[in-house]
This record gives C-alpha cells, structure tokens and sequence, in this order.
C-alpha cells in the first residue's frame, strides 16, 4: 500500500502538480503509515508562526516590491554609474551593486531581473560590452544579493535552523562582498577593451545622490538600528516598510497610494504566501524524516566514506549546488536544512559558517544549467533561447564557484564580524 501511495505521489509530482501539495501529500502518508499524530506537524507550524521575526518576511518583501515599482531603480542607478561609471567596467560594477542591492530587498523571486534587465541591458550594449556578456552579468546578479540583510532567505533560514538572524544579517555582509569583488574583477577585465572612459565629476555625483537620498539612507538605517542595539529585526522590517511607502508616495510621488499599492500588496503577497504555504507543508515532510532519524542514517553512512571535516564540506557544496539547480531556494532551505544541519554539527561546521555556506549554494544554483530558475527569466525577460544564456553565464558561474570555495574553507571570512 505504501508503494502504491509512494507511486500516486510520484505521478503527481511528474504531471506538474505543485510542491507544497507533493510535500504535504508525502507527510500525510509517511505519518499514516507509522500511526504517529499529525498534531505534531501542527506544533511545528505553531512554533513557527509564534517567532517575532516571521513579521520580517512579508514587511521586507513588502518594502522590494514597492520600491522595484517605483523609479528608485532609475536613481540609484543614475547615482552608482555617477559614482563607479569612470572605473574600466563601471557600468558593470554599477550593474553588480544595484542588482544586489534590490535583491536582498525582493530576495531571488525575479523581480531584480525584471525590474532592472530592461535598464541596464541597453546600457551595457551601448558601453561595448558583448551581448553574452551583458546577459550573463544580469542573470547572475538577479540572485547576487541574497547574502545582505535584510535578505528573506537569510530569515527563513534563521527560522528554520533556529540561528540567531541578527548574527547571519552580519555574516553574510564580507562573503557577499567577495562576491561582488570577483565578478567585479571579471566586469573590468571585460571593460578594458572599452575605447571610450567616463570621466569622474563630483558635481553629478552630488545631484544624483541628492535625487535618491532617502533610498541610499534606507539601508545605511536598517544596519546602524538593529547592530546599534536600537530596534530588533520585525522593528526595522516595519520601520523599513513605512518608511518606504511615504517616500514613494508622498516624497517622490512614484505611485499612487489608491491605485498603485493595492497592486504592489497583492504581487508581493503572493510571493509571501507561497513561502508561506510551502513552509507549512514542509515541515511536516521535515518532521517526519527528522522523527525517524534520517539524519543520524545518513552520518552512519557517510562516515564510511567522508573522514574529515573538509571532505564533508566538499560534499555538502557537491550536494547543494545540485539542489540549488533542481529546487526553489524557499522550499530547499525548508527541507535539507533540518537534514543537513545535525550532520555537519558532527563534523564540527559552525551553524553560521553552514548558513552562509548553504545560502551561497542556493545563490549559485540560481544560474546553474539546466533548469536554474534566473536563466529561465532571462529567456523569458530578453527573449532569447535558454541556451543562449547557459553559454552566457559560464563564466560568473566558474567564477562564484571559486568565490564558493573561498567562502567554504576561510570560515573567518564569515565569523570574524560575530566573534
């Protein structure tokens, strides 16, 4: 009975049915199966909803949205190529930053790519920069973010692992930065063949920071009130999400706040409740395979064949970088995090460094062929063959690998702002 449930389950899956459903379906069968209650899923679920910071989520998110619709793309695009412009691959490093910049706000859903692809495409263009070249750096930045607060897979993942959120806000603040520093390293290699430099004028720096000074003062804010001891998470996420909403409204008037905002809360509700729903469902899949010590099973088997603290690293990145293809970032964190995190607490991995680590791989599978999800909404955003943007992001891929390892094995790059 229980294969041909498995083989039901398994049907579904294959005939496009969606993941929280295949997830939920699965837990209901496993507990069935061994007469265990499923109020322990719905005890989970409460502790989950119960925590402060879970208010973090829709508020952030909330916040990207409306900013993603707004023209706070346009200025703070205008006031980064003012201020890096000049550099050999300014306008790329310009694309890095900004990019990043929106997706710790929106988290991986898209938006980045969708809302800034059609400005900084043209611009690359027109700087002598390849169309491989321009693709590729848009797709790879429509995830570059995810490492900066106020990151939403940052705090899902706090929540999940029960990590201390404010302590993975800051560590992932220097490995995002080497991100950036790598692909920013590539842009000005690509740059130098450029004929053509801006030149550095402070004048149009100072009147394009001027035009979006409320926006650049927005995270310099979230920073200074939660590591200043001023305000907690859920406190800068409403902060952050009022804040925003006058500005756009009543300062730059952007957006109409009858006509525009319910569309804004509508689409970033949306993205909110599937994290939401896909979290419920989730857990208990989770809570079943931690209840019959599925973790413990695979450390008995992967001691026979991992002897070292570093061997495991290189597995787990092996591991990851294949559910970060296959799997949306949401749903991995929710299922392999309570797998994986026991695991590598044997093998001596501190739960932050594992975080980082785990998050970067998610990041990276974003561009991973062949069915990483950015390449698939820069087919659909550029209208060009998803083949064309395999080609095109190779090499940020090879080069965020190599940042990956850095990350993996100089755990002080993550640790050294919380120790």
């Amino acid at each position: 009975m229980g294969v041909l449930a498995g083989i039901g389950i398994l049907g579904l899956a294959l005939i496009g049915t969606p993941l929280f459903i295949i997830m939920g379906l699965a837990a209901l069968v496993a507990f069935s199966f061994t007469d265990v209650e499923t109020s322990a899923v719905a005890v989970e679920i409460y502790r989950i909803s119960s925590a402060p910071t879970l208010l973090t989520i829709p508020l952030f998110t909330f916040a990207g949205y409306v900013m993603a619709e707004s023209k706070s793309p346009q200025r703070l695009l205008k006031f980064a190529e003012a201020a890096l412009g000049w550099l050999p691959g300014g306008v790329a490093i310009v694309s890095l930053v900004i990019c990043a910049f929106f997706t710790a706000f929106t988290g991986a859903s898209g938006v980045t790519i969708i809302a800034l692809g059609g400005l900084l495409y043209p611009i690359l263009k027109n700087e002598g920069y390849s169309e491989k070249f321009s693709l590729g750096i848009i797709t790879t930045s429509g995830s570059l973010g995810l490492l900066f607060p106020p990151s939403l897979p940052i705090i899902l993942y706090g929540l999940v692992a029960k990590v201390d959120i404010d302590k993975l806000f800051k560590a992932g603040i220097l490995p995002g930065i080497l991100l950036i520093i790598i692909l920013s390293l590539w842009s000005i290699k690509n740059g130098q063949a450029n004929s053509e430099k801006k030149k550095f004028h402070m004048g149009e720096i100072v009147s394009a920071f001027k035009g979006c000074f409320f926006e650049v003062l927005l995270p310099i804010a979230i920073l200074v009130g939660i590591y200043g001891g001023y305000t907690t998470a859920s406190e800068a996420a409403a902060f952050t999400a009022f804040y925003i909403l006058i500005i756009e409204c009543f300062v730059y008037k952007d957006l109409n706040l009858f006509k525009d905002i319910p569309r804004v809360i509508l689409d970033s509700m949306s993205l909110v409740g599937g994290i939401l729903l896909i979290l419920c469902c989730a857990l208990g899949l989770t809570n079943y395979l931690v209840d019959e010590e599925v973790p413990m099973q695979i450390m008995e088997f992967m001691r026979t064949y991992l002897t070292s603290k570093y061997s495991f690293l290189l597995f787990l990145n092996i591991f990851l970088l294949i559910v970060g293809s296959m799997m949306d970032i949401f749903s991995a964190i929710i299922v392999v995090v309570p797998l994986i995190a026991p695991i590598a607490e044997e093998f001596g991995v501190n739960p932050v460094h594992l975080a980082i680590i785990f998050l970067t791989n998610l990041e990276i599978g974003y561009i991973t062929p062949p069915v990483g999800i950015n390449l698939f909404i820069s087919s659909f955003r550029f209208k060009k063959p998803v083949t064309e943007l395999y080609k095109a992001s190779i090499p940020f891929l090879i080069l965020l690998v190599i940042a990956l390892a850095i990350i993996t094995y100089v755990p002080v790059l993550s640790l050294w702002l919380i120790e």
